[in-house]
Protein backbone atom coordinates (compact mmCIF):
# COMPACT_ATOMS: atom_id res chain seq x y z
CA UNK A 1 0.00 0.00 0.00
CA UNK A 2 1.50 3.10 -1.10
CA UNK A 3 1.99 6.09 1.39
CA UNK A 4 -0.16 9.02 1.52
CA UNK A 5 1.05 12.41 0.62
CA UNK A 6 2.38 13.99 4.21
CA UNK A 7 0.62 17.09 3.53
CA UNK A 8 -2.44 15.02 3.47
CA UNK A 9 -1.60 13.48 6.48
CA UNK A 10 -1.27 16.86 8.66
CA UNK A 11 -4.24 18.08 6.65
CA UNK A 12 -1.93 21.42 5.95
CA UNK A 13 -1.40 23.03 2.15
CA UNK A 14 1.94 22.71 0.60
CA UNK A 15 3.06 26.60 1.39
CA UNK A 16 2.47 25.77 5.44
CA UNK A 17 5.25 27.64 7.84
CA UNK A 18 6.74 25.74 10.32
CA UNK A 19 4.58 27.05 13.05
CA UNK A 20 0.91 25.41 11.16
CA UNK A 21 2.97 22.28 10.76
CA UNK A 22 3.71 22.15 14.68
CA UNK A 23 -0.06 23.60 15.31
CA UNK A 24 -1.07 20.84 13.04
CA UNK A 25 1.01 17.60 13.91
CA UNK A 26 0.46 18.84 17.66
CA UNK A 27 -3.66 19.05 17.33
CA UNK A 28 -3.84 15.11 15.40
CA UNK A 29 -0.88 13.64 18.22
CA UNK A 30 -3.16 14.49 20.84
CA UNK A 31 -6.51 13.29 19.20
CA UNK A 32 -4.90 10.03 17.79
CA UNK A 33 -2.52 9.31 20.64
CA UNK A 34 -2.62 5.45 21.42
CA UNK A 35 -2.51 6.00 24.92
CA UNK A 36 -6.04 8.06 24.88
CA UNK A 37 -9.57 6.43 24.65
CA UNK A 38 -10.20 6.35 21.05
CA UNK A 39 -6.75 6.40 20.29
CA UNK A 40 -5.11 4.92 16.81
CA UNK A 41 -2.00 3.99 16.92
CA UNK A 42 -1.10 3.07 13.23
CA UNK A 43 -2.54 6.59 12.63
CA UNK A 44 -0.01 8.09 14.80
CA UNK A 45 2.83 6.85 13.70
CA UNK A 46 1.57 8.39 10.09
CA UNK A 47 1.71 10.92 11.63
CA UNK A 48 4.57 11.40 13.39
CA UNK A 49 6.27 10.24 10.35
CA UNK A 50 5.40 13.38 8.49
CA UNK A 51 5.72 15.64 10.91
CA UNK A 52 9.60 14.58 11.10
CA UNK A 53 10.09 15.43 7.97
CA UNK A 54 8.45 18.37 7.68
CA UNK A 55 9.57 20.05 10.42
CA UNK A 56 13.35 19.50 9.11
CA UNK A 57 13.60 22.24 6.21
CA UNK A 58 16.21 20.10 4.02
CA UNK A 59 14.15 16.69 4.22
CA UNK A 60 10.76 18.99 3.21
CA UNK A 61 12.90 20.16 0.61
CA UNK A 62 14.11 17.14 -0.46
CA UNK A 63 10.07 15.76 -0.18
CA UNK A 64 8.42 18.33 -1.81
CA UNK A 65 11.29 17.94 -5.20
CA UNK A 66 11.32 13.50 -5.04
CA UNK A 67 8.64 12.96 -2.89
CA UNK A 68 8.51 10.15 -0.56
CA UNK A 69 11.81 8.21 -2.47
CA UNK A 70 13.77 11.92 -1.65
CA UNK A 71 13.69 11.03 2.53
CA UNK A 72 13.95 6.87 2.63
CA UNK A 73 13.01 5.12 5.61
CA UNK A 74 14.45 7.23 8.20
CA UNK A 75 11.27 9.25 9.08
CA UNK A 76 9.68 6.08 10.93
CA UNK A 77 9.51 5.93 15.11
CA UNK A 78 8.87 7.96 17.48
CA UNK A 79 9.29 11.67 17.91
CA UNK A 80 12.67 13.14 18.28
CA UNK A 81 14.25 16.60 18.99
CA UNK A 82 13.76 19.98 17.82
CA UNK A 83 11.58 21.26 20.52
CA UNK A 84 8.68 19.43 22.40
CA UNK A 85 5.13 20.00 20.78
CA UNK A 86 3.58 18.36 23.10
CA UNK A 87 4.36 20.81 26.08
CA UNK A 88 1.74 21.80 28.34
CA UNK A 89 0.00 18.51 28.03
CA UNK A 90 0.07 15.55 30.55
CA UNK A 91 -1.28 12.31 30.52
CA UNK A 92 -0.54 11.33 26.92
CA UNK A 93 3.24 10.67 27.28
CA UNK A 94 5.08 13.86 26.81
CA UNK A 95 7.87 12.81 24.38
CA UNK A 96 4.86 12.07 21.91
CA UNK A 97 5.86 7.91 22.98
CA UNK A 98 3.76 5.42 24.31
CA UNK A 99 4.15 3.78 27.60
CA UNK A 100 4.45 -0.26 28.19
CA UNK A 101 3.48 -1.93 31.55
CA UNK A 102 5.11 -5.47 31.98
CA UNK A 103 3.55 -7.62 34.47
CA UNK A 104 5.97 -10.29 33.73
CA UNK A 105 8.97 -10.91 36.17
CA UNK A 106 9.21 -8.84 38.91
CA UNK A 107 5.75 -7.42 38.22
CA UNK A 108 2.28 -8.07 39.48
CA UNK A 109 2.52 -11.59 38.87
CA UNK A 110 5.12 -12.24 40.90
CA UNK A 111 4.10 -10.43 43.70
CA UNK A 112 0.84 -12.42 44.43
CA UNK A 113 2.40 -15.14 43.17
CA UNK A 114 4.92 -15.22 45.80
CA UNK A 115 1.61 -14.98 48.36
CA UNK A 116 -0.55 -17.79 47.10
CA UNK A 117 1.59 -20.25 45.55
CA UNK A 118 1.46 -19.13 41.91
CA UNK A 119 3.25 -17.31 39.31
CA UNK A 120 7.37 -18.17 39.04
CA UNK A 121 6.71 -19.66 42.67
CA UNK A 122 5.95 -23.00 40.66
CA UNK A 123 9.17 -22.85 38.50
CA UNK A 124 11.41 -26.46 38.55
CA UNK A 125 14.49 -24.52 38.35
CA UNK A 126 15.99 -22.08 35.74
CA UNK A 127 14.84 -23.47 32.10
CA UNK A 128 16.78 -21.09 29.87
CA UNK A 129 20.67 -19.66 30.06
CA UNK A 130 22.03 -16.10 30.32
CA UNK A 131 21.68 -14.08 27.32
CA UNK A 132 24.90 -12.51 25.70
CA UNK A 133 25.45 -9.16 24.27
CA UNK A 134 28.22 -8.02 21.89
CA UNK A 135 28.97 -5.90 19.53
CA UNK A 136 30.29 -5.71 15.81
CA UNK A 137 31.96 -2.71 13.87
CA UNK A 138 30.94 -2.03 10.31
CA UNK A 139 32.47 0.25 7.17
CA UNK A 140 29.66 2.09 5.57
CA UNK A 141 30.27 0.12 2.78
CA UNK A 142 29.73 -3.29 4.39
CA UNK A 143 26.63 -1.64 6.28
CA UNK A 144 25.11 -1.05 2.57
CA UNK A 145 26.15 -3.85 1.24
CA UNK A 146 25.79 -6.39 4.12
CA UNK A 147 28.82 -9.02 4.90
CA UNK A 148 30.18 -11.69 6.88
CA UNK A 149 31.54 -11.12 10.46
CA UNK A 150 33.66 -13.66 12.36
CA UNK A 151 33.60 -12.45 16.12
CA UNK A 152 35.12 -14.39 19.15
CA UNK A 153 32.92 -14.99 22.31
CA UNK A 154 33.58 -16.12 26.02
CA UNK A 155 30.88 -17.83 27.62
CA UNK A 156 29.70 -20.97 29.42
CA UNK A 157 29.12 -23.51 26.72
CA UNK A 158 27.47 -27.19 27.11
CA UNK A 159 30.12 -29.71 28.91
CA UNK A 160 31.45 -31.82 26.12
CA UNK A 161 31.66 -34.15 28.50
CA UNK A 162 28.40 -35.00 29.96
CA UNK A 163 26.87 -33.58 27.15
CA UNK A 164 25.35 -31.10 29.84
CA UNK A 165 23.53 -33.82 31.94
CA UNK A 166 25.46 -33.14 34.92
CA UNK A 167 26.48 -36.64 35.47
CA UNK A 168 29.25 -38.78 34.69
CA UNK A 169 29.42 -41.26 31.91
CA UNK A 170 28.59 -44.38 32.87
CA UNK A 171 26.46 -43.95 35.53
CA UNK A 172 22.34 -42.09 36.11
CA UNK A 173 20.80 -39.45 37.31
CA UNK A 174 18.91 -40.35 40.75
CA UNK A 175 15.66 -39.48 42.90
CA UNK A 176 16.55 -35.95 44.77
CA UNK A 177 16.97 -37.01 48.72
CA UNK A 178 16.05 -33.59 49.60
CA UNK A 179 12.62 -33.31 47.95
CA UNK A 180 12.12 -36.60 47.32
CA UNK A 181 12.13 -36.12 43.53
CA UNK A 182 9.46 -33.50 43.73
CA UNK A 183 11.45 -30.82 42.98
CA UNK A 184 10.15 -28.66 45.38
CA UNK A 185 9.91 -27.61 48.88
CA UNK A 186 7.27 -25.62 50.89
CA UNK A 187 8.36 -22.78 52.55
CA UNK A 188 6.12 -20.88 55.12
CA UNK A 189 6.53 -16.94 54.90
CA UNK A 190 4.89 -14.41 57.24
CA UNK A 191 3.37 -11.52 55.39
CA UNK A 192 0.74 -9.06 56.08
CA UNK A 193 -1.77 -11.71 55.38
CA UNK A 194 -0.34 -13.73 57.77
CA UNK A 195 1.81 -16.94 57.82
CA UNK A 196 1.54 -17.92 54.18
CA UNK A 197 2.86 -21.71 52.65
CA UNK A 198 5.16 -21.29 49.34
CA UNK A 199 5.78 -23.70 47.19
CA UNK A 200 9.64 -22.79 46.08
CA UNK A 201 12.15 -25.15 43.60
CA UNK A 202 14.08 -27.56 45.36
CA UNK A 203 18.02 -25.80 45.58
CA UNK A 204 19.44 -29.20 45.55
CA UNK A 205 18.29 -30.38 42.35
CA UNK A 206 17.31 -27.10 41.52
CA UNK A 207 13.90 -27.86 40.36
CA UNK A 208 14.45 -31.16 38.18
CA UNK A 209 13.79 -33.59 41.06
CA UNK A 210 16.75 -35.40 40.31
CA UNK A 211 20.79 -35.61 41.13
CA UNK A 212 23.74 -37.61 39.50
CA UNK A 213 24.83 -40.38 41.27
CA UNK A 214 28.40 -39.33 40.12
CA UNK A 215 28.68 -35.85 39.53
CA UNK A 216 30.94 -35.02 35.97
CA UNK A 217 34.62 -35.35 36.76
CA UNK A 218 34.99 -31.97 33.93
CA UNK A 219 32.19 -29.90 34.80
CA UNK A 220 31.79 -30.78 38.80
CA UNK A 221 28.00 -31.12 38.06
CA UNK A 222 27.53 -27.50 36.51
CA UNK A 223 26.53 -29.08 32.75
CA UNK A 224 28.61 -26.48 31.27
CA UNK A 225 32.00 -25.17 30.63
CA UNK A 226 33.63 -21.79 29.94
CA UNK A 227 35.47 -21.20 26.95
CA UNK A 228 36.17 -19.16 23.62
CA UNK A 229 34.30 -19.76 20.52
CA UNK A 230 34.63 -18.40 17.08
CA UNK A 231 31.14 -17.19 15.75
CA UNK A 232 30.53 -15.90 11.89
CA UNK A 233 27.29 -13.50 11.71
CA UNK A 234 25.54 -12.74 8.55
CA UNK A 235 24.92 -8.95 8.41
CA UNK A 236 22.89 -8.31 6.08
CA UNK A 237 22.55 -5.72 3.35
CA UNK A 238 21.03 -1.97 4.30
CA UNK A 239 21.69 -2.30 8.13
CA UNK A 240 22.03 0.56 9.92
CA UNK A 241 24.11 2.29 13.19
CA UNK A 242 22.32 0.98 16.47
CA UNK A 243 20.70 -2.10 14.94
CA UNK A 244 20.38 -5.67 16.81
CA UNK A 245 20.91 -9.02 15.53
CA UNK A 246 19.28 -11.61 17.72
CA UNK A 247 21.28 -15.31 17.11
CA UNK A 248 18.99 -17.40 18.90
CA UNK A 249 20.39 -20.46 21.37
CA UNK A 250 23.78 -18.66 20.68
CA UNK A 251 23.78 -17.63 24.37
CA UNK A 252 25.54 -19.25 27.72
CA UNK A 253 24.20 -22.78 28.73
CA UNK A 254 22.49 -24.23 31.07
CA UNK A 255 22.08 -27.47 32.75
CA UNK A 256 18.80 -29.27 31.73
CA UNK A 257 17.98 -25.86 30.08
CA UNK A 258 17.82 -24.71 26.75
CA UNK A 259 20.86 -21.73 25.77
CA UNK A 260 20.15 -18.29 25.91
CA UNK A 261 20.29 -16.30 22.96
CA UNK A 262 23.34 -13.63 21.56
CA UNK A 263 22.77 -10.18 20.87
CA UNK A 264 25.07 -8.26 17.99
CA UNK A 265 24.81 -4.48 18.05
CA UNK A 266 26.38 -3.16 15.17
CA UNK A 267 28.08 0.29 15.24
CA UNK A 268 28.70 1.51 11.65
CA UNK A 269 31.48 3.74 11.07
CA UNK A 270 31.38 7.11 9.67
CA UNK A 271 32.12 7.99 6.16
CA UNK A 272 34.35 10.37 4.75
CA UNK A 273 32.15 11.62 2.19
CA UNK A 274 28.66 10.13 2.83
CA UNK A 275 25.89 10.79 5.24
CA UNK A 276 22.34 8.20 5.53
CA UNK A 277 19.06 9.06 6.22
CA UNK A 278 16.71 5.49 6.00
CA UNK A 279 17.63 4.07 2.57
CA UNK A 280 19.03 7.65 1.24
CA UNK A 281 22.45 8.46 1.07
CA UNK A 282 23.80 12.24 0.76
CA UNK A 283 26.58 13.22 -0.83
CA UNK A 284 28.27 17.18 -1.48
CA UNK A 285 29.71 17.74 -5.00
CA UNK A 286 31.67 21.17 -6.33
CA UNK A 287 31.35 22.84 -9.25
CA UNK A 288 32.65 26.07 -10.46
CA UNK A 289 30.37 29.17 -10.89
CA UNK A 290 31.35 29.00 -14.72
CA UNK A 291 30.36 25.77 -15.09
CA UNK A 292 26.66 25.63 -12.90
CA UNK A 293 26.51 29.22 -15.30
CA UNK A 294 27.24 27.22 -18.34
CA UNK A 295 26.43 23.59 -17.17
CA UNK A 296 28.65 20.41 -17.07
CA UNK A 297 29.28 16.71 -16.63
CA UNK A 298 30.77 15.54 -13.27
CA UNK A 299 31.59 11.95 -11.61
CA UNK A 300 29.50 11.61 -8.63
CA UNK A 301 31.64 9.53 -6.21
CA UNK A 302 28.71 6.70 -5.06
CA UNK A 303 28.82 3.14 -3.13
CA UNK A 304 28.91 1.74 -6.42
CA UNK A 305 31.92 3.77 -8.03
CA UNK A 306 31.81 6.61 -9.98
CA UNK A 307 28.73 7.90 -11.73
CA UNK A 308 28.53 10.28 -14.29
CA UNK A 309 26.28 12.80 -13.81
CA UNK A 310 24.73 15.89 -15.83
CA UNK A 311 24.74 19.61 -14.48
CA UNK A 312 22.46 21.63 -16.10
CA UNK A 313 23.19 25.29 -17.23
CA UNK A 314 21.82 27.45 -14.67
CA UNK A 315 22.06 25.36 -11.65
CA UNK A 316 21.79 26.95 -8.33
CA UNK A 317 24.34 26.09 -4.94
CA UNK A 318 22.44 23.59 -2.86
CA UNK A 319 20.32 22.24 -5.66
CA UNK A 320 19.58 18.55 -5.24
CA UNK A 321 20.01 15.94 -7.97
CA UNK A 322 18.44 11.99 -7.45
CA UNK A 323 20.69 8.79 -8.77
CA UNK A 324 17.90 6.47 -8.54
CA UNK A 325 18.94 2.94 -7.09
CA UNK A 326 22.53 4.00 -5.83
CA UNK A 327 21.34 4.03 -2.11
CA UNK A 328 20.91 1.52 0.67
CA UNK A 329 19.16 -1.76 -0.49
CA UNK A 330 15.64 -2.40 1.87
CA UNK A 331 15.86 -4.81 4.26
CA UNK A 332 12.58 -6.51 3.55
CA UNK A 333 13.11 -6.01 -0.66
CA UNK A 334 15.15 -6.17 -3.52
CA UNK A 335 14.79 -2.40 -4.46
CA UNK A 336 17.57 0.15 -3.72
CA UNK A 337 17.00 3.75 -2.24
CA UNK A 338 18.34 6.98 -3.90
CA UNK A 339 21.60 8.78 -3.80
CA UNK A 340 20.66 12.38 -3.19
CA UNK A 341 23.59 14.72 -4.14
CA UNK A 342 23.42 18.26 -3.76
CA UNK A 343 25.32 20.62 -5.55
CA UNK A 344 27.80 23.32 -4.39
CA UNK A 345 28.36 26.17 -6.41
CA UNK A 346 31.88 27.95 -5.60
CA UNK A 347 32.36 31.18 -6.17
CA UNK A 348 36.36 32.41 -6.68
CA UNK A 349 37.64 34.56 -4.44
CA UNK A 350 40.92 35.61 -6.08
CA UNK A 351 40.46 36.68 -9.70
CA UNK A 352 43.22 37.87 -12.39
CA UNK A 353 42.70 41.53 -13.83
CA UNK A 354 41.66 39.36 -17.29
CA UNK A 355 38.83 37.47 -15.12
CA UNK A 356 38.00 40.40 -13.49
CA UNK A 357 37.65 42.30 -17.02
CA UNK A 358 35.39 39.70 -18.41
CA UNK A 359 33.13 39.89 -15.85
CA UNK A 360 32.76 43.35 -15.38
CA UNK A 361 31.60 43.28 -19.06
CA UNK A 362 29.25 40.58 -18.49
CA UNK A 363 27.44 42.20 -15.49
CA UNK A 364 27.23 45.56 -17.75
CA UNK A 365 25.60 43.58 -20.53
CA UNK A 366 23.62 41.19 -18.62
CA UNK A 367 22.11 43.68 -15.73
CA UNK A 368 20.79 42.28 -12.36
CA UNK A 369 22.56 38.82 -12.81
CA UNK A 370 25.80 39.60 -10.66
CA UNK A 371 23.83 42.45 -8.39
Amino acid sequence: MSKRDYYEVLGISKSASADEIKKAFRKLAVKYHPDKDGGDETKFKEINEAYEVLKDQQKRQRYDQFGHAGVGGAAGGGYSGGGNPFEGFQGFGGNGQGFEFNFGDGGLGDLFGSFFGGGAAHDRGPKRGRDVETHVDLTFEEAVFGTDKKIMVSLDDTCPHCNGSTVEPGHDMKTCDQCKGAGQQMRVMNTMFGAIQQAVACDKCRGSGKIPEVVCSVCRGTGVQHKKQEITINIPAGVDDGATIRLRERGEAIAGGAKGDLYVSLRVKPHKKFTREGDIILSEEHVSMVDAALGTEIDVETVDGPVRMKVPSGTQSGTDFKLSSHGVPHLRGSSRGAHIVSVVVDTPTKLSKKQRELLESFRTTKPGLFG
